[in-house]
């Protein structure tokens, strides 16, 4: 399992895929529509298997605090004030000097969004990058917790981490989603975050422990109940705004389960490279924080000469075929720009 495997990267591309349609499809006034909705209730653990990813590869969280925050400040959180402060130009721009006073869209102007949530007005899944640097963060200071007491076991004296407290923060930030969800820079749904980080850990460690024949029959018995569970319990999970849909219990192991379920059976058969697809899982960052500019942008120019997205399928058609289309021509580009795409190198 330590060669190369394009499980992940697939896995992203079709992450990426269902989020830029997601936001087309939203902006265009199909959300609600029936042939909507199933795509929603299987697929809204997407966004999580981020975080499971970035577990899964991780190899440690802990060392010298200040080198490991600056590095991880440097990855995420420049590119995400470098590409909110982007969309907002863009946004602010229209809004102040080219649409009518009375559109819709000059009404939403409410400056308290730049610090009361970590969402930008012009680059909306920026919040992902912030939320992504604080688990990263959390983990990294749960890390440095001493170990709570010691018990013997079986003549072995074994150490009582925090660690073992983690499984219970989903339902933290479920709890701070009845409270209305009260914390700032939608930190709220960083708690649900840590735990999917060190679930991929777990599960990468079981999966070296298990070989490819195990863990094929294990993956999909998960992947099995998921389907069951996910069909008979309908729940929900939107990360970004850390709204819950649903029995909390069942949602968090739905995410468990087909997580765990769909990477481990994906991993075993050794997926092959899906060319178009695993390109944009392998240039993920790009097609993330460049899509949605691009989409505010078109939607201002429609607005501008008062004409809505909604119900149209011309425009949907055009911005899906838009924002694929300039995302892979950034690539190269952006690339080489560390500050646009946090690849900035390591020492």
């Amino acid at each position: 399992m330590k060669q190369r495997n394009h499980a992940f990267d697939l896995l992203c591309g079709i992450c990426i895929i269902r989020m830029i349609t997601l936001h087309v499809t939203s902006a265009c006034g199909f959300g609600q529509e029936d042939w909507w909705t199933p795509v929603m209730q299987w697929s809204y653990f997407f966004m999580s298997f981020f975080f499971f990813k970035a577990g899964y590869f991780n190899k440690t969280v802990s060392g010298d605090s200040k080198a490991y925050l600056k590095d991880k400040f440097k990855r995420l959180m420049v590119p995400y004030l470098v590409w909110g402060t982007i969309g907002n130009i863009i946004y602010f721009f229209f809004t102040t000097f080219i649409l009518d006073p009375r559109n819709s869209l000059v009404r939403q102007i409410d400056i308290k969004h730049l610090w009361t949530t970590s969402q930008f007005y012009g680059n909306i899944p920026c919040w992902f990058l912030f939320s992504f640097f604080m688990a990263y963060v959390v983990a990294h200071f749960i890390s440095k917790v001493p170990p709570l007491f010691s018990v013997t076991l079986f003549g072995r004296k074994r150490n009582f981490k925090i660690h073992w407290f983690i499984f219970l923060l989903p339902f933290l930030s479920y709890w701070l989603y009845t409270k209305g969800n009260p914390l700032w820079f939608s930190f709220d749904n960083v708690f649900i975050g840590i735990y999917l980080f060190y679930l991929g850990r777990v599960w990468h460690f079981a999966i070296e422990k298990m070989g490819e024949n195990v863990t094929l029959a294990v993956s999909g018995i998960l992947f099995a109940v998921f389907i069951c569970l996910n069909g008979v319990f309908a729940g929900k999970y939107t990360m970004s705004d850390n709204v819950w849909e649903g029995n909390p219990y069942i949602v968090v192991l739905n995410i468990t389960l087909a997580l765990c379920g769909i990477s481990g059976l994906l991993l075993s058969i050794r997926t092959p490279r899906v060319p178009v697809l695993n390109y944009i899982g392998e240039h993920s960052m790009v097609f993330f924080v460049a899509h949605y500019p691009i989409l505010m942008f078109y939607k201002m120019i429609r607005s501008a000469n008062v004409r809505t997205l909604r119900s149209h399928w011309d425009d949907y058609t055009i911005l899906l075929l838009l924002l694929f289309g300039v995302c892979f021509l950034l690539v190269p580009y952006v690339e080489k720009v560390p500050f646009l795409s946090g690849r900035f190198k390591k020492k």
